[in-house]
């Protein structure tokens, strides 16, 4: 597997790159700004970017209007964020396209490197890895919504674990009730949102955000 870097600080740079290296991933590039991440992308074809919202020269967007004109040009490119704030429109806007392959993680939340390469694998192969408290600023963001606001405490829980990625078996483990509960807590959300039930954790998934991202 092929990774972009993109992250302004040198050691953390090099430490993404030890790590991924460390657990067998290719790290084709490690750049510091946004121009030189389009041309690694458009060099080195990646099979998923890691980036940095914010970058030189001005260290506000720049990461991600980068990452996204690099998923402009190649429809589908997974992109993970890894920031240190939650940009709500950044994360809406990464959304938009509901195809897959997206994720978004802040960096004091990344404690594990199995984990953390775990979400790189994830989104390269056309998930999602999504932060509680992204999950959690989009929930609120849709908080006047009458749909969001009728799911009952649990059910909002069930909705939180599948944005980020986890499947009925782990929503289970991590909220200690059934599998059979889970799938009636997402049988009722998907029917309180109206969207259409999917057996396809990664479709189901996108279908959720992109109800959060209206």
């Amino acid at each position: 597997m092929r990774v972009v870097i993109a992250e302004d600080l040198f050691l953390l740079r090099d430490g993404l790159t030890r790590m991924l290296e460390a657990h067998g991933l290719q790290v084709a590039a490690a750049v510091d700004n946004g121009p030189d991440l389009l041309a690694a992308v458009t060099a080195d074809k990646p099979d998923v970017v890691i980036v940095d919202v914010r970058l030189p020269p001005t260290f506000t967007d720049e990461g991600l209007r980068a990452a996204l004109e690099a998923r402009r040009q190649m429809p589908g490119l997974p992109v993970l964020v890894l920031s240190q704030y939650v940009e709500q429109l950044y994360a809406r806007e990464l959304l938009a396209g509901g195809t897959g392959g997206i994720g978004y993680l802040l960096k004091d939340r990344v404690v594990d490197s199995a984990q953390f390469v775990d979400a790189v694998r994830r989104v390269a192969g056309g998930g999602t890895a999504m932060d509680p408290e992204v999950i959690a600023r989009l929930l609120a963001h849709n908080s006047g919504d009458g749909a969001v606001t009728a799911l009952t405490p649990r059910e909002r829980e069930v909705l939180a674990l599948m944005a980020e990625g986890r499947s009925n078996a782990a929503i289970a483990a991590q909220m200690v009730i059934t599998e059979r509960a889970v799938a009636k807590h997402t049988a009722s959300i998907f029917l309180r949102l109206g969207l259409q039930p999917s057996d396809d954790d990664n479709r189901r998934v996108l279908a959720v955000l992109a109800y959060l991202n209206r």
